[in-house]
C-alpha cells in the first residue's frame, strides 16, 4: 500500500480522506492556506504544508505550490477530495508525468468526461438515454435560436466548460431567447474562459437521480442510486437513497446501462454518472470523475468504505468489490449543514464558531471539519459539515434525522439546520411529492 499521501483539498473532505488513511496505515500530508492553518485537516493529518494566501487561486489551486508540497514531503500519491483540482486534466497529467498517482482517472479521461457535449456523445455511443439538443457548443445568436426553435421551448442553456449552475438559464420563450443567450455566453466566458454554450430540452418537474460506479481494470460494479432532488438554485441540499420514486424495473435498466458506460470507457475509480428523471423515463446528465459531496449515504446503505475503495485501486488498478456483494440495507438521508442566513437569501454567515454540539447515537454520522472555536471564514464554500442518518426504512430515516437535527448546536454563525428542521418535516418531503424547483418555487423559511 501507498506509504504518503498528500491531500489536495481542505475542510470535511480532507478530514474524511485523512480517516481513511489512517485504517489503511498511510501517513498523511495536509495543504493549507494560510487562513486555514488552524483548520482540522491540518490538526488531524501528519504533515502540513502551507501553499498559499486565503484566495483559493493562491493556495489549493496553485499547482506549482501543491507539486513544490509533494517533492518536500516525498508523497507517492494525491487525492484530489472534490471541488479544486479533482476534475482539473491538466493537474493529473502533471502528476501523471512526474510518477505520482492521482487517486481517481487518468487525465485523459477526466478531459473527456469534463466536457459536457463530447460526455453525451460517449454515453450516447454506449446506450444512454440523452436529452434533446444540441450536438456541440454553439456562439452564434442565430445558429442558437433555430437549434431553440427545433427542440421547442422551454429550453435550458448551459455553459459547455462548467457547471454549479454558472452561465445556466431557463428560456421560456422565443422573445426572452436572445437576452438569456447573450448574458449564458457572458457568464460562460467569465467563469470557465470558454464562451460556448449547448442548448438542451428543459424539463418542467425533474427529479435529480444518480449512480455511484466503482471501476478497476477487472470490473465495474454500481453502488445503487441516489436522489439529490431536493435543490436550491441547481445546489443540493438534501440527499438520499435509494430513490424512494423509482421502480425496480427503471433501476435496474438505469444501472445496468451506467455499468456498461463505464466500463466501455476503461474508467479507474469511483465516479458518479447524474441523470435527469421525469415520466418514468431517465436521461444522461453528465459524469463526475470524483468522490461526491454526498456519498455517505451510499456507504451507509452498503457498508462500503468508498474512499479507501479509491485508494484500493489506484494502487492496485483493481477493484476488491464484486457486484453480487453489494447489498443495501435500509433507507438513508444526508442534510448538508451550510453556514448561510435562509432568512436573508442565504446570505453566507462567516465568523467563530462559540458552542459546538454534534449530534451522535445509533446510525448518525457527522462528516465536518468544525470545532468549538473555530473560525469559518468567508473565502471558501458554505458548507461546514454534512449530517447523514440512516434508518430500516425511509420514514425511520426521516425520523432519526429529525431527532439528530434538533441536537445539533451551532451558535456564533448561522447556519442552514432550522431550514433542514423544516423541510424534514414537510408534507412534501415525506410524501417525496417533489422536484429540483420545489424549493425555488415554494418559500419554505
Amino acid at each position: 500500500m501507498f506509504k504518503k499521501i498528500l491531500i489536495a483539498n481542505r475542510g470535511e473532505i480532507a478530514v474524511r480522506i485523512i480517516r481513511a488513511c489512517k485504517e489503511w496505515g498511510i501517513s498523511t500530508v495536509a495543504i493549507h492556506s494560510d487562513v486555514d492553518r488552524e483548520s482540522m485537516h491540518v490538526k488531524l493529518s501528519d504533515e502540513s504544508v502551507c501553499v498559499g494566501s486565503s484566495q483559493p487561486l493562491n493556495s489549493y489551486l496553485n499547482i506549482p505550490a501543491i507539486m513544490s508540497a509533494i517533492e518536500l514531503t516525498n508523497a507517492e500519491a494525491v487525492h484530489p477530495g472534490y471541488g479544486f483540482l479533482s476534475e482539473n486534466p491538466s493537474f493529473a497529467k502533471i502528476l501523471e508525468e512526474n510518477k505520482i498517482k492521482f487517486i481517481g482517472p487518468s487525465s485523459k479521461l477526466i478531459e473527456m468526461m469534463g466536457d459536457k457535449i463530447q460526455a453525451k456523445k460517449i454515453a450516447k455511443k454506449y446506450g444512454l438515454p440523452v436529452i434533446e439538443g444540441s450536438e456541440d457548443g454553439v456562439s452564434n445568436l442565430s445558429k442558437a435560436k433555430e437549434i431553440a426553435n427545433k427542440i421547442g421551448f422551454p429550453v435550458l442553456i448551459k455553459a459547455a466548460g462548467g457547471g454549479g449552475g454558472k452561465g445556466m438559464k431557463i428560456v421560456q420563450n422565443d422573445v426572452e431567447f436572445e437576452n438569456l443567450f447573450l448574458a449564458a455566453r457572458s457568464e460562460a466566458k467569465k467563469y470557465f474562459g470558454n464562451d460556448e454554450v449547448y442548448i438542451e430540452k428543459f424539463f418542467q418537474n425533474p427529479r435529480h437521480i444518480e449512480v455511484q460506479i466503482v471501476s478497476g481494470k477487472n470490473r465495474t460494479v454500481h453502488l445503487y442510486e441516489r436522489d439529490c432532488s431536493v435543490q436550491r438554485r441547481h445546489q443540493k441540499l438534501i440527499e438520499e437513497t435509494p430513490s424512494p420514486i423509482l421502480n425496480e424495473k427503471v433501476r435496474k435498466d438505469l444501472l445496468e446501462k451506467t455499468v456498461n458506460m463505464v466500463n466501455q470507457i476503461g474508467y479507474e475509480g469511483a465516479g458518479t454518472v447524474e441523470f435527469i428523471y421525469e415520466d418514468g423515463k431517465f436521461y444522461f446528465l453528465e459524469m463526475n470523475t470524483r468522490i461526491q459531496v454526498e456519498h455517505p449515504v451510499t456507504e451507509m446503505v452498503t457498508g462500503i468504505d468508498l474512499v479507501k475503495e479509491q485508494i484500493n485501486i489506484a494502487f492496485t488498478g483493481d477493484t476488491a468489490l464484486k457486484q453480487d456483494d453489494i447489498k443495501p440495507r435500509g433507507h438513508a438521508i444526508e442534510c448538508r449543514i451550510n453556514a448561510e442566513d435562509p432568512s436573508k437569501n442565504f446570505q453566507p454567515s462567516p465568523g467563530r464558531i462559540t458552542m459546538c454540539h454534534q449530534p451522535s447515537g445509533f446510525r448518525t454520522r457527522v462528516d465536518g471539519a468544525i470545532y468549538q472555536g473555530y473560525k469559518v471564514t468567508p473565502f471558501y464554500d458554505s458548507m461546514v459539515c454534512k449530517l447523514v442518518c440512516h434508518g430500516r426504512n425511509r420514514t425511520e430515516a426521516i425520523q432519526r434525522m429529525r431527532r439528530s437535527l434538533d441536537e445539533f448546536v451551532i451558535e456564533g454563525i448561522t447556519t442552514t439546520i432550522e431550514l433542514h428542521k423544516q423541510l424534514l418535516s414537510h408534507k412534501k418531503f415525506i410524501e417525496s411529492d417533489f422536484n429540483v424547483s420545489w424549493l425555488d418555487k415554494e418559500k419554505i423559511i
